[in-house]
């Protein structure tokens, strides 16, 4: 039987997060992992698919640059190649990295699958039998899987993101059932690698979550690359032989059938918290199966924390690790508790998505006067050089007090572009704070001080 002060389940960002912020602050840590060091974030997730968005830019930069002088002969793209990029270049170096990180740091790691005897004891299932591990404290970060629908059984060409992201060739055609963050990310990615591509959503608009003149924009780049968009549909059922798959959908009462080369769903995701023996410490997840926990990620065993996906709030890899920081902080008996005003949201869609805080609806519902500033990204002079002129940045502020408390994003380098709001907002700055912040010219950010000044009432740009 092994011993060790905090053990840790699960290794992706919030995981590993968790396990050497522990061990930076004098844990014994040991982190039990099931899969690949980094989870899927790094694997399967964010990392992988932003490698082929890129690779999706460049292709379509290579064959349309003739309006820059740029004349190339005929392009090809061996997608081999791009895998191999992907998996070897990019993946293999992370999560190679964080491993290099966990053992600088002192962090045993354990490879199998850690489940709860009781609340001091956990049974790793490795791959030689099963291990005992003795531990003082615990954190839950074991992430989330994709969600499977009635009739569209993970097998075959009926495949889920992960499946997406490791395709062998470029279909000729795809559909993506769900169109939220994933769905739309790799939908574009396919389509600028030279699929044709389908969104089925059963929404009445894609990217549900985000506002309407957001939503227009992206369907617009969407039309652009001839990606068809389904809305207020249903996907009844799917049928697939060797070579293709057809699927059946529901459109306002009207049966549609469509077939292509593979069909990906993206309906969301579930925390993974079955067959951890939860049960064996009186801890009962809610009905999503996710763990409640306190403002110090502690669930109803104090040894015991959760973080992540398994918690509630937006499963995001940068909110799991906030919440371990935190988590491992409490641990190592410092005074401290969940603490933030906002979690910026993005979305790699062309044009890019960035959300941070309330939007207007949202800051009016919750009883604040508010305005909105707008400033567009065609009166930016590096987006015109960037040949990117498509959206917008938009400040939600308060009428009286000029405090920002929200903004969306939308137009190139948008997830870059949030992070001055987003500290803007934690920090209690206005529209004047930020107005007479000197920004770097010529560069996108100034848009954020632009946009400013036409909540004051002061635009230069405009």
């Amino acid at each position: 039987m092994r011993e060790t002060e905090t053990v840790v389940l699960g290794a992706g960002p919030g995981g590993y997060v968790a396990a050497i912020r522990a061990a930076q602050l004098g844990q014994k840590v040991t982190i039990v992992e099931a899969g690949e060091i980094g989870g899927v974030c790094l694997n399967v997730g964010c990392i992988p698919s932003k490698a082929l968005i890129t690779a999706g830019h460049r292709f379509q930069e290579a064959q349309s640059s003739d309006f820059l002088g740029v004349k190339t002969k005929e392009v090809t793209l061996d997608f081999s190649k791009t895998q191999k990029w992907k998996d070897q270049q990019v993946v293999k170096t992370l999560t190679n990295g964080i491993r290099a990180l966990l053992k600088k740091n002192g962090v045993t790691i354990m490879e199998g699958f850690g489940s709860f005897l009781d609340k001091k004891t956990l049974q790793v299932k490795t791959k030689n039998g099963n291990e005992k591990l003795m531990f003082k404290q615990a954190i839950i970060a074991t992430g989330s899987s994709p969600i499977e629908i009635p009739n569209f059984k993970f097998e075959g060409r009926v495949i889920d993101s992960t499946g997406g992201l490791n395709l062998k060739e470029i279909p000729k055609e795809l559909i993506v059932v769900g169109g939220g963050y994933i769905g739309c990310e790799l939908a574009g990615a396919y389509a600028n690698l030279g699929a044709k591509v389908t969104i089925v959503e059963g929404s009445s608009n894609i990217l549900p979550a985000f506002e309407s003149d957001i939503q227009a924009l992206v369907v617009k780049g969407f039309k652009e690359k001839n990606i068809r968009v389904v809305t207020s549909a249903k996907a009844l059922k799917a049928d697939q032989t060797n070579d293709s798959v057809t699927i059946e959908i529901d459109v306002n009462g009207k049966k549609e059938k469509m077939t292509a080369d593979y069909v990906m769903v993206t309906v969301g995701r579930k925390p993974n918290t079955a067959n951890l023996g939860l049960e064996n410490l009186g801890i009962v997840p809610d009905s999503k199966g996710l763990i409640p926990v306190s403002d110090q990620y502690q669930t109803q065993e104090k040894n015991i924390y959760a973080i992540g996906d398994v918690v509630a709030g937006l499963a995001l890899a940068h909110k799991a690790s906030y919440e371990a920081k935190v988590a491992a902080e409490v641990i190592a008996g410092k005074n401290v508790k969940k603490d933030y005003r906002v979690i910026p949201a993005v979305c790699f869609t062309d044009p890019e998505v960035a959300t941070v805080g309330l939007t207007k609806k949202e800051s009016q519902e919750a009883g604040l006067k508010v305005s909105t500033a707008n400033f567009p990204m065609q009166a930016n002079g590096r987006a015109l050089s960037l040949n990117a002129t498509e959206g917008f940045v938009r400040l939600v502020f308060e009428k009286d007090t000029e405090l920002v408390v929200g903004a969306q994003i939308v137009g190139v380098n948008a997830s870059d572009l949030v992070a001055e709001i987003t500290l803007a907002i934690e920090s209690y700055l206005t529209l004047e704070d930020i107005a007479l912040t000197i920004h770097g010219h010529p560069t996108l950010s100034e848009m954020v001080m632009d946009a400013s000044e036409v909540g004051l009432g002061l635009p230069i740009h405009m």
